[in-house]
């Protein structure tokens, strides 16, 4: 009996500490190997130079589709372009012609 009163009192006092351990390294693994984590932030930068790349692309098609609507306009039209794109559109073209595609 003595002996099963002095474990219960072992384990009772060995209990806060192991539970603070327990919720410490929790915490810490957590905030090493976590979704947020120190190991996460590598990850993080690499994707944002991938985004940041693909951002500079988007941007400069951006630029060039934003060029080709003002060539468009109604009011000052590129003769060429309008040619371009009613001859490739319609097929309108004549037997004599070559046609380059540029895509």
């Amino acid at each position: 009996m003595k002996q099963a009163r002095q474990i219960w009192n072992t384990m009772r006092t060995a209990f806060a500490p192991t539970f603070a351990f327990i919720v410490v390294s929790f915490f810490l693994g957590s905030a090493l190997f976590g979704a947020n984590g120190l190991l996460a932030g590598v990850e993080y930068r690499q994707q944002l130079e991938v985004r940041a790349k693909k951002l500079a692309e988007l941007r400069q098609e951006k630029a060039v589709i934003a060029n080709r609507v003002a060539l468009l306009d109604p009011q000052k039209a590129n003769p060429d372009l309008v040619d371009e794109l009613v001859r490739r559109e319609l097929g309108l073209a004549h037997p004599d012609e070559v046609i380059i595609p540029l895509n």
